[in-house]
């Protein structure tokens, strides 16, 4: 599985700067203000505390969870291959059977062990799937690379009841009103629910990503010491802490999705736009990879999907970007006809 916005592959395909190519293969939220963060000698030369209690409570305040259920790593993949490597995770996830809800985040795949069966389960078609029980499910809500929210509430009783350690990634939860199972924590201690901070908060660089769980889980999820640096810390605390941020980005999110889906729509070069419920659209085309390799001649990247299961080669995803950029796209589309 391939990981989207590799502009320095294509900038040197291209024999062009990284910053001339138009990525719509990234799905970061397009508004980005500055945060002010004075870079100090202390920063840089002294150790940070590496219980990193300040932060904690800063996402404890965000998220509606407390700073005991909250395990911090560098970056939400650092965060899965933790989760099914750690030794001291092993007596909760040491069962030999995982189904992955595909299509999903490729690294879930890459970070389970050799020894453990892998049941891929297509949930465009297949979702009502019953796993066996002491079995691992992994669901990434909403999902990727179509954006769609599921109710998970019938599926959460089920894997309950199948008594399942459930891996939940709402990784792109925050951009529209979605319900999340951050309340369940207390009620289900089999509850695992990865978060990249990355999304949402418009910091690809930032590498900070968490495991929300059980108090009891998260003791035993014992992280390297110092494994943040102390920058991405401060950038994220002043991140979060900003009121402003989330209104401005769900009211510019709601105005440049619509105007997005409308370009793709009136381009009349796909059969078919995926409904999402995140920052970036599926389509689906017969010619999705002449699409991609004319729109790449104009320095413009879009994500083929044709590494994800259960997706062909005729699938591409656009991120939602700026209405500059957007316009560009426009230009680009129309000029394929």
């Amino acid at each position: 599985m391939k990981h989207g916005a590799n502009i320095y592959k294509y900038a040197k395909k291209l024999n062009c700067s990284s910053d001339e190519i138009i990525d719509f293969s990234s799905n970061i939220n397009l508004y980005n203000p500055k945060v002010k963060i004075k870079l100090t000698n202390n920063m840089l030369v002294n150790y940070a505390d590496n219980s990193y209690k300040d932060l904690k409570k800063t996402i404890s305040k965000n998220y509606d969870i407390k700073s005991s259920q909250i395990a911090l790593f560098n970056g939400a993949s650092s965060a899965i291959f933790e989760l099914f490597h750690h030794k001291g995770t092993q007596k909760t996830l040491k069962e030999k059977r995982v189904y992955l809800y595909a299509p999903l985040y490729g690294e879930y795949e890459k970070a389970i062990q050799k020894d453990v069966k892998i049941i891929k389960i297509n949930r465009f078609n297949s979702l009502q799937y019953e796993p066996k029980k002491n079995s691992i499910v992994v669901f990434v809500n909403p999902s990727t690379p179509d954006g769609k929210h599921y109710d998970l509430d019938k599926l959460f009783k089920l894997w309950k009841k199948k008594n399942c350690t459930i891996v939940l990634d709402e990784s792109f939860l925050e951009f529209e009103n979605l319900k999340s199972l951050r309340n369940q924590i207390n009620n289900y201690k089999k509850l695992y629910i990865i978060q990249s901070f990355s999304k949402f908060n418009s910091c690809a660089g930032v590498r900070i990503g968490a495991i929300f769980s059980h108090k009891s889980n998260i003791k035993k999820l014992k992280t390297p010491l110092w494994n943040l640096s102390s920058f991405d810390v401060e950038f994220l605390k002043k991140r979060l802490q900003d009121k402003k941020f989330k209104k401005i980005t769900k009211a510019i999110h709601v105005e440049q999705k619509k105007e997005l889906f409308k370009i793709l729509k009136d381009s009349k070069q796909f059969c078919k736009i995926y409904k999402s419920d995140s920052n970036f659209y599926l389509v689906k085309s017969k010619k999705a990879k002449q699409i991609f390799d004319k729109l790449l001649k104009k320095k413009i990247l879009v994500r083929r999907c044709d590494s994800f299961d259960f997706l062909a080669n005729n699938h591409l995803r656009f991120g939602v970007k700026n209405t500059n950029k957007h316009k560009k796209l426009k230009k680009a589309l129309n000029g394929l006809r």
